[in-house]
């Protein structure tokens, strides 16, 4: 019997596995304290209007759709994957180790013959991906026998034809000495709710508000924040070095020669920067980690 949502308690559904750490840290970040103790799928958060309950991320979609959670983050991927009817209100670009989308490659052993994926014709692929890849083949009026496999599939390679399996990086892949051939489907996370739910005025907003604060979290996580002084002799130099998201904040100073100067700028960046705003006459140059940027 299916549960029918709260009208008092947003119910909250999160990733185990493999996105949990990120999500609770993207979470944090967000301005929401999730407590998850090792025995417990059903972790405490500081919002009184909001309970949690923790799934694998390829049942979320399904939770969601039949009322069990509100709101949920999961993949595209197992989105399409079980025909989930969700409203998808955000995408949200973080994986296990780097802010990107994930891949769901068709791979063999490097020293398998096979180069592109028409050579698998009439034989077996293992995935735990089993209707999107079905789809995949059948898209190509291939006839290839998918088995599903679940945990491991990197083995399987090597007594099947071939598989389809997920990556970020692609390590796994090469450790295991396996060659892409295809990308089935790239993925990333969505914020997805009932749509029921989204009927009921306050759900809707508090998942509104959700998504703007999971989306800012993300878009600090690669960016730091910058503060300097800058003589106003300096102040074209300055400035001309900087990749800010948008124009520089500038304050006066009770020195009517100096200004405050304030940025967003890319982490990846900031080691090269500072000795260069450093030489060309700023001050006083403060760095410090972001944890929400709101368009």
């Amino acid at each position: 019997m299916v549960r029918k949502p709260s009208k008092d308690k947003l119910t909250l559904g999160i990733p185990k596995g493999s996105l949990q750490e990120s999500t609770l840290d993207l979470f944090a970040r967000a301005g929401y304290n999730i407590v998850l103790s090792a025995r417990s799928y059903a972790p405490s958060i500081d919002d009184e209007q909001m309970t949690v309950l923790v799934f694998r991320a390829q049942e979320i979609s399904r939770y969601v759709e039949d009322g069990v959670v509100d709101v949920g983050l999961t993949g595209h991927d197992w989105i399409v994957e079980n025909n989930s009817d969700v409203e998808e209100v955000a995408e949200l670009i973080y994986a296990k180790q780097r802010l990107c989308p994930v891949r769901w490659v068709l791979a063999v052993p490097e020293e398998s013959p096979v180069r592109k994926c028409e050579e698998l014709e009439g034989g077996i692929v293992a995935t735990e991906l089993v209707n999107v890849t079905k789809a995949y083949f059948a898209a190509k009026k291939m006839n290839v026998k998918v088995e599903f496999s679940y945990g491991a599939t990197e083995i399987k390679a090597r007594l099947l034809d071939g598989i389809v399996e997920v990556t970020e990086t692609g390590s796994s892949l090469r450790e295991n000495k396996l060659r892409e051939i295809d990308t089935v489907l790239t993925s990333s996370t969505r914020l997805i709710a009932n749509k029921d739910a989204m009927k009921i005025d306050w759900k809707r907003q508090k998942i509104d508000n959700l998504a703007i604060l999971l989306k800012g979290a993300i878009s600090a996580r690669e960016k730091v924040g910058l503060k300097m002084n800058v003589p106003r002799k300096s102040l074209d130099e300055v400035t001309n070095l900087l990749q800010a998201e948008k124009s520089p904040t500038i304050s006066s100073l009770v020195d009517p020669d100096w200004v405050a100067l304030e940025v967003i700028i890319s982490e990846q960046v900031e080691r090269d920067l500072v000795p260069r705003l450093k030489r060309a006459g700023a001050t006083g140059i403060i760095t410090y980690p972001l944890n929400r940027v709101i368009p």
